[in-house]
């Protein structure tokens, strides 16, 4: 029986210890588990955290790559802005230029350069012939500035500003000497309700509105931005009848333009400042034009006193575009000056037809005529009849006439912004008009070759 009692206690004290290490083995495994849990939320965590970067990351990236595509359209649509069709107008620089553009604000660095070789008949007053490297036949050779800046709390409103200079690539000389803006350098605003609105030097407003048919390389319709006539040659004469009493640019001028659908009107003013008198020195012009797109017409008046004598000229015509092919060019002007009472007044009447042929290609063609027929023209004091708008004060003789020009010309477009071209024209007079540039003969032929490069 004792060994019985015995054999019980040790059977039960060995099942108490199993059963305490049965319970301490699964503590141990509990605070194990609990650890491997704690360590798989921390790198839960982590994980998450991770993400969350990447997804800024990725965030940031996508809005910096919209602001990219956002530029590069604004500056591709700049560019676009700023490049020149494959017409060409002379006065204006269409290569594009060097554009900087912040928010609201715009400048631009842009440039011409026409390099031309000309051969001429009766050059002095000996009639001998001239081959040159001489000033540019078609483009002044210019650089210019312009710029713009968004003016806050406006309807649109920007002030805008260009100065632009001229020189001569012969010699590298200025083409006004001391002048360092002779082209331009004027200030203004502009808004699509308020129109364009500039003060200082700049292109008449008469010089705008007659260039969409004053010769075959203008614009075929019109614009607020400047433009005009070729630079040195014998059909450039004509754009004298569009002048001031500071010649075809404004000086202290003050010039109004706004487009309102197909229509364009213009004011402009030119400060005299003569003391005592503030009509004399001063100009005064208005100017309406249409753009039908086919069909495009404009016309102007002009007045101006130069040292005392009224000088008044008005004109009108347009342009047509018979095919894509060809467009044609037309106009009348019409001018009169008080001259000394001795002399008498003069009366021109001036008419111009020319055409511009554009097949596809390289290649384009003009063709052009005018006619300045001046009755009772006072003559300088070389014998030779006066620029219109030129001071008549001192007139002591006068010379009744026409003169006539024939001219063409071919260009070669390598792009947008280079092109080579060859040009002709034919001047001739008669009656007592003589023109300054035949040098006292009846007629000169001249004929040039050149590169014309836009930056």
């Amino acid at each position: 029986m004792k060994k019985k009692l015995m054999a019980v206690a040790v059977l039960s004290a060995m099942a108490v210890a199993t059963q305490a290490g049965a319970q301490t083995q699964s503590v141990q495994d509990l605070q194990q588990a609990l650890a491997q849990a704690q360590k798989a939320a921390a790198d839960a965590q982590k994980a998450a955290q991770q993400a969350q970067e990447a997804l800024t990351q990725i965030q940031q990236a996508s809005a910096e790559a919209r602001q990219a595509e956002k530029s590069a359209a604004e500056s591709a649509q700049a560019a676009k802005g700023a490049q020149a069709d494959h017409s060409f107008d002379p006065e204006k620089s269409t290569g594009g230029g060097l554009v900087y553009k912040s928010g609201g604000d715009m400048i631009r660095l842009y440039g011409l350069i026409d390099l031309s070789m000309s051969r001429k008949s009766n050059a002095d007053k000996a009639g001998d012939s001239q081959t040159d490297m001489s000033v540019a036949y078609f483009s002044g050779n210019r650089w210019g500035l312009e710029g713009e800046h968004a003016l806050k709390d406006t309807d649109g409103l920007k002030a805008i500003f260009k100065l632009e200079s001229e020189y001569e690539l012969p010699t590298g000389n200025m083409d006004t000497p001391g002048v360092l803006f002779n082209r331009d350098a004027w200030l203004g605003v502009e808004s699509e309700s308020l129109g364009k609105l500039t003060f200082g030097r700049q292109n008449t407003l008469p010089r705008e509105f007659s260039k969409i048919y004053g010769d075959a390389y203008g614009s075929a319709r019109l614009t607020l931005s400047e433009g005009g006539y070729t630079n040195n040659n014998n059909f450039k004469q004509l754009i004298f009848y569009s002048g001031s009493a500071t010649g075809t640019r404004y000086d202290k001028g003050i010039v109004w333009k706004k487009e309102m659908g197909k229509w364009i009107v213009g004011l402009a003013y030119q400060v005299g400042g003569t003391p005592g008198d503030t009509n004399d020195g001063s100009t005064k012009a208005a100017g309406v034009a249409y753009n039908g797109g086919t069909f495009n017409a404009s016309a102007y008046y002009n007045t101006a006193s130069v040292d005392g004598y009224t000088h008044t000229s008005y004109s009108f015509g347009g342009n047509y575009q018979i095919s894509k092919l060809v467009r044609v060019n037309a106009g009348y002007f019409n001018y009169k000056a008080d001259q000394p009472l001795a002399i008498g007044n003069r009366s021109d009447k001036a008419y111009t037809v020319s055409a511009k042929f554009t097949p596809a290609g390289k290649f384009d063609y003009q063709l052009g005529w005018q006619t300045m027929n001046a009755d009772n023209a006072g003559l300088n004091g070389g014998g030779y009849v006066m620029n219109a708008f030129g001071s008549t004060a001192n007139v002591t003789a006068t010379g009744t006439g026409k003169r006539k020009t024939w001219y063409g010309s071919v260009f070669y477009h390598f792009d947008k912004r280079t092109e080579l071209y060859f040009a002709m024209d034919r001047l001739s007079t008669d009656g007592t008009y003589k023109a300054a540039q035949a040098n006292g003969f009846d007629s000169q032929t001249e004929a040039a070759v050149g590169m014309r490069f836009k930056f």
